[in-house]
Order: C-alpha cells, then sequence, then structure tokens
C-alpha cells in the first residue's frame, strides 16, 4: 500500500515522502497516529500543491535576503565607545551592541543572532563582521568602532 507520510517516520521516510509499506502496518500505526495518509490522487495532488507553496516561499525569502545584502554591504555602522589611549576598548563591541546602533543608524532590522563575530570587538579602528541573512547568502558589514569624546 502506498502512503504519504505527514511527518518523519524513523526508518521509513521523511515528511511528504511516498512510501511502500504494508497495509496492517499503514491501518493499526499510521493511520491511527497521525503520521500518514492513503496515496491517493486527491492526497497526492495536495502535497505537490503544497510543495509547490514552500518552493515559492523560500525563492521569495531568499530573494528577500539578496536585497538585504545588497543593503548591508553599502552601508557602515559607527560606534562609540570608551577607550584608553592606546586604542584598547573598555569592555567590548558585541553584536548586539551593533545591530542596535545599525537600527538607529541606518532603520534597517538586523537580528543580532544573524551577526557572525568570531569573538568580542576589544580595539578601535574598522572592521568587517560576517551577516548570514539565509544558508545560501552571506553578507558583509563595515563596522567602524570609534572612541567618545
Amino acid at each position: 500500500m502506498k502512503v504519504i507520510l505527514l511527518e518523519d517516520v524513523k526508518s521509513l521516510g521523511k515528511k511528504d515522502d511516498i512510501v511502500e509499506v504494508k497495509e496492517g502496518y499503514a491501518r493499526n500505526f499510521l493511520f491511527t497516529k497521525n503520521l500518514g495518509i492513503p496515496a491517493d490522487s486527491r492526497n497526492m495532488n495536495d502535497v505537490k500543491l503544497r510543495k509547490a507553496r514552500e518552493a515559492k516561499l523560500a525563492a521569495e525569502k531568499l530573494k528577500e535576503a539578496k536585497n538585504l545584502a545588497e543593503k548591508l554591504e553599502k552601508t557602515s555602522v559607527t560606534c562609540k565607545v570608551k577607550a584608553g589611549k592606546d586604542g584598547k576598548v573598555f569592555g567590548s563591541v558585541s553584536s548586539k551592541e551593533i545591530a542596535e546602533e545599525m537600527k538607529k543608524q541606518n532603520g534597517i532590522e538586523v537580528d543580532k543572532k544573524k551577526l557572525v563575530l568570531s569573538e568580542p570587538i576589544k580595539n578601535l579602528g574598522t572592521y568587517k563582521v560576517n551577516v548570514k541573512l539565509h544558508p545560501e547568502v552571506t553578507a558583509f558589514l563595515t563596522v567602524d568602532v570609534l572612541p567618545e569624546e
């Protein structure tokens, strides 16, 4: 019997896969626990439409991420911090502070979790910060760390 899986089933398949199983297993386990539905023409069409809609949404998210990446590449953020005479920063500049300054200065909201800092910025200067917007899109944001007057 052919069954469309509604969820991932260990050792059987992933969601929306069409698998061949014994009729008893399908009726007594998969259907009762809402893990699968019969693979008839109506259900197959529903799965096809759902996959098409998900692909369209994924394409739109990718396009939005690419547009935001272009904006981020063109902009820069200035963070003013207390610093010593030798250029050492008191404390550090974190991704949270960079995200807040980005919103204040440029009006672009970037989630602090998407900013990839290998380590907090502890010196004055100009830095390139990776911004992971999408699994396929990474942008570089220029961050200038200047001393407060």
